[in-house]
């Protein structure tokens, strides 16, 4: 890897505090484009490219059947690339500026319903143990407050206020939010934290809250892992992440009759649009709340 690529990589690392997943995402993107470049453009660096070569690699991903939103995130690493490299001073043109992203068609989010959901939260025979417990409190914290599953891993104690119910979330680009939680919520985290005491003793309030077995932080598999097994207790669809608990977070809400600038804040969108996705869902419960109460339906 070059050294103006390191240089990017080490300023969203460090400066910028980006998790580790979204570091490993750019990183990959920026590897795969100097492949392309190695092997049709006939020349290695990423910094060197033009727009023609930028372009030609769109439309190759686009040619292997990458989907349109997949490539899209890959030209949003190239743009933050170039646009770090403009500000440094190393190039004076940025070529990705008059690079437009590629049409996504609207799929509306993944979810879970509500009673299916309700049936494994307050159904499910979780046991006394650590492995269960641990499993409880990341099922009802990605479907209680609709967080990120990065959100989920750098979670520490110290960021849970017992008293006044509200855990502090480090989301995107390291900024903070203030989430409120049920009470509910609060004791099956308390349960969660008492069998980890039990197993590895006494925390400190700066350690990572969802654990290990052996203590350490827990990493993206093991909770996904975790979802996916829990949630096929109640469910057969096929996708089960933590990422479809955020979205079931968000359309309950909705359902409810939530404000949807609400909703923006809670999960962390910069964009109301980000947001508006959600809104599809909704569109059948309020076709249904019409037909049932407006005299002419």
């Amino acid at each position: 890897m070059n050294v103006v690529v390191s240089s990017f990589l080490n300023f969203i690392q460090f400066e910028k505090q980006y998790s580790p997943h979204t570091y490993s995402a750019y990183k990959t993107d920026i590897e795969q484009f100097e492949d392309f470049l190695i092997d049709f453009c006939a020349f290695p660096q990423a910094q060197d490219a033009t727009f023609n070569e930028i372009r030609a690699w769109v439309v190759h991903l686009d040619e292997q059947g990458i989907e349109a939103r997949s490539i899209n995130r890959k030209v949003a690493t190239l743009k933050a690339f170039f646009k770090f490299l403009l500000k440094q001073g190393t190039i004076t043109h940025n070529p990705t500026k008059r690079l437009k992203p590629l049409k996504v068609p609207q799929i509306a989010p993944n979810f879970i319903e509500e009673d299916k959901m309700l049936k494994l939260l307050d159904g499910y025979p979780f046991q006394d143990t650590f492995a269960d417990r641990r499993a409880q409190a990341i099922l009802e914290l990605l479907y209680g407050t609709g967080i990120r599953l990065a959100e989920l891993i750098t979670l520490k104690h110290q960021d849970i206020d017992h008293y006044n119910a509200t855990i502090r979330i480090t989301g995107k680009g390291n900024k903070q939010r203030i989430l409120p939680i049920m009470r509910s919520l609060l004791g099956v985290i308390e349960a969660y934290q008492k069998a980890k005491t039990e197993l590895l003793g006494d925390f400190k309030p700066q350690d990572s809250f969802i654990v290990t077995n052996a203590g350490k932080e827990a990493y993206p598999l093991l909770v996904y892992k975790t979802v996916r097994a829990y949630l096929s207790w109640t469910t057969t669809q096929e996708k089960r992440s933590p990422h479809t608990l955020r979205h079931t977070f968000a359309t309950h809400l909705l359902n409810k009759g939530a404000d949807i600038n609400a909703i923006k804040d809670l999960l962390g969108h910069t964009s109301l649009k980000a947001t508006q996705v959600y809104s599809h869902n909704t569109l059948d419960r309020l076709r249904e709340v019409f037909e049932q109460a407006h005299p002419k339906a």
